[in-house]
């Protein structure tokens, strides 16, 4: 059965019922996608793709990384201009919430240094941020600002969902190490398994909202948050 996913204005979004259900789950799974970034952050063996850039611009700049995710969500939304793309209560609250929950979440959770246990993280990491990302989604409050790059660009040039995803996440990789970022295990791991688990558990986590204009949701998982 195809996933369906409401495509609805910021007021729309606030309009279209079951509100305290979405906005908890909607706050749930931010502050989850947070903390799975955290959990791969401490197991150290490879962060997903946008974080790989991240690592590498907090070498250059003075902000940790929490505080980075926020800055370059921001950044991104600049992008979403030319695309004309238009944000919802979840894109802001995406780009504020994600560094938030990471910060507070690592600051509770020391590295880890036993193998095992960093590739347990490591695992947990990449299912948590496939459930955080399909809650978030589900709540039905439009998509982050990464997220929304990636549309907006498939919708200007017509390329693929496939490709445009993965020509992003090259390049963020490739940037990242060039900064300094690290690649990994935990990297790769992320981009086989993210797309497949979030498609899997995005039907479980969609409130249906009635009598409304529906899209069918991406057949891939988001690049990032």
């Amino acid at each position: 059965m195809t996933t369906l996913l409401a495509d609805l204005g910021p007021i729309a979004q606030l309009r279209a019922g079951r509100l305290p259900r979405r906005l908890t789950q909607l706050l749930v799974g931010l502050f989850l996608y947070g903390a799975s970034l955290a959990v791969m952050v401490r197991g150290g063996l490879g962060l997903a793709p946008w974080d790989v850039l991240h690592s590498g611009l907090i070498r250059f700049l003075p902000l940790d990384l929490g505080q980075m995710v926020i800055a370059t969500s921001f950044v991104v939304l600049l992008l979403w201009i030319p695309l004309r793309e238009k944000p919802g209560i979840g894109t802001i609250a995406n780009a504020l919430l994600i560094g938030t929950s990471a910060d507070l979440v690592m600051a509770g959770v020391p590295t880890q240094h036993h193998f095992v246990v960093r590739v347990i993280f490591t695992l947990a990491g990449i299912v948590l941020c496939a459930l955080a990302t399909a809650m978030y989604i589900g709540a039905q409050f439009g998509r982050g600002p990464r997220d929304g790059l990636m549309t907006g660009l498939v919708r200007r040039t017509g390329a693929s969902i496939r490709l445009v995803r993965t020509g992003l996440e090259i390049a963020v990789v490739v940037l990242g190490l060039l900064l300094g970022g690290g690649l990994g295990f935990g990297t790769i791991g992320f981009a086989l398994l993210i797309g497949p688990l979030t498609q899997r558990m995005l039907p479980f986590w969609v409130v249906t909202l009635p009598e409304r204009p529906v899209a069918p949701v991406l057949a891939e998982a988001p690049a990032a948050a």
